[in-house]
């Protein structure tokens, strides 16, 4: 027995070397040299260090940071259904160009480094389940795989809590969101997704980037509408803006 698991114990070392062969030998952030302390991560400690965490005060809802008692604007007119949101930093120098290797250029390991980030934000409790944000086919297909797809396994493997990928999908394609008004980004995403069974589930929907919630809150309008019990929602990043503010 001995023998047989260190034969096991001997192969996990010899593939693990070869996957760090093939990997990239700096970070694909800095481009540093990645030290024997980073393991097998693709992006170094130094980069993640860098990313600035969402600070406190923040919206009871929508997770935006607020200006003392200021009433905030952002999700006063989301519809019912997602009580929280939260997420871990702000979209900004490394922590965009993250986001931008995810997406768009292949890396869909650097989802690891983004849920290290996001383990301990405050929807990731026991009895959840994570639902990524499903993509459309057509980005799905020129993308290769969905960015929130990766962020949920990571998170799931380091928080433990069962990813239900299947539960949620989307009903039909979506023009891009980029050049769209708040309002006009929660008419564009109407029905555009279509729950499975999720009858008295509490459950947290993950995504890369917060804009202004009108994914989040579409996707989490289908799950209640089926009897979610509970919809809360965490992202990796957060739009630099000042929407959620009163004037």
């Amino acid at each position: 027995m001995w023998h047989f698991d260190s034969e096991l114990g001997g192969l996990s070392a010899t593939l693990s070397g070869v996957e760090r062969w093939l990997l990239p030998a700096a970070c694909l952030l800095c481009d540093e040299s990645l030290s024997s302390g980073d393991a097998d991560a693709l992006i170094c400690d130094l980069c993640r260090v860098r990313w600035r965490p969402i600070p406190d005060p923040v919206c009871e809802r929508c997770g935006q940071p607020r200006l003392k008692d200021l009433e905030c604007r952002l999700c006063a007119a989301w519809p019912a259904g997602l009580s929280r949101v939260r997420s871990a930093v702000w979209l900004e120098g490394s922590a965009r160009e993250a986001v931008h290797r995810l997406k768009y250029d292949g890396w869909p390991r650097a989802s690891e480094a983004m849920a290290l980030a996001m383990q301990r934000l405050e929807p990731l409790t026991a009895g959840v389940s994570l639902i990524p944000v499903p993509l459309g086919r057509k980005r799905r297909r020129q993308r290769g795989y969905n960015q929130s797809d990766c962020i949920a396994a990571a998170l799931g493997a380091c928080t433990g809590l069962p990813v239900r990928a299947e539960l949620l999908e989307r009903a039909r394609e979506t023009p891009t969101q980029t050049a769209l008004t708040p309002e006009e980004r929660h008419a564009n995403l109407t029905g555009a997704f279509r729950s499975g069974p999720v009858a008295g589930l509490r459950l947290v929907l993950i995504d890369d980037v917060f804009t202004t919630g009108a994914t989040l809150a579409a996707a989490a309008a289908a799950l209640t509408a089926s009897g979610a019990a509970r919809v809360e929602a965490v992202t990796f990043a957060r739009a630099v803006t000042e929407l959620g503010m009163g004037s």
